[in-house]
């Protein structure tokens, strides 16, 4: 029952903030995910080392950066809440899902930065607004048998 009830109040606040989908569990590679909403300020960001560093490709766990690849960067706030390395995200203005590969500076709070590539025009034509996203957190199989 505890289950169903928080199922229909995670649906209910999904379709509410508008977020894709809202709340469900998917089956994915054999592993459960639900997906939690969350209201973010985005902005983004490019392989070019005034922007980052003198290895503007490699990101903070090691991935390398590949336009091809669909990427954000999350706040460091935002690993407590799920957001850690690989993490499906989908962006409310975008059709594609992306994957958690990059840090953030610990100074921000409650943000994404999304990948452009070296397309420094597009990037800044994004600029910055506050967005929906959600994004899926593995279930643990042990709750699942609950």
């Amino acid at each position: 029952m505890r289950q169903f009830v928080k199922y229909v109040l995670c649906t209910f606040s999904f379709v509410f903030f508008g977020c894709q989908g809202g709340h469900k569990e998917v089956q994915e590679d054999a592993q459960q995910y639900e997906w939690y909403g969350l209201e973010v300020t985005a902005s983004a960001y490019n392989s070019v080392s005034w922007q980052t560093d003198a290895t503007p490709s490699l990101a903070a766990w090691g991935d390398t950066l590949s336009p091809d690849i669909n990427s954000v960067a999350v706040s460091r706030d935002l690993l407590k809440l799920g957001l850690k390395r690989n993490t499906m995200v989908r962006i409310d203005t975008f059709s594609d899902t992306f994957y958690v590969k990059d840090k953030m500076h610990r100074k921000w709070r409650k943000r994404i930065d999304i990948y452009m590539g070296e397309d420094v025009k597009a990037a800044r034509e994004w600029g910055r607004k506050k967005i929906q996203i959600c994004y899926a957190v593995p279930i643990d199989s042990a709750a699942i048998k609950e």
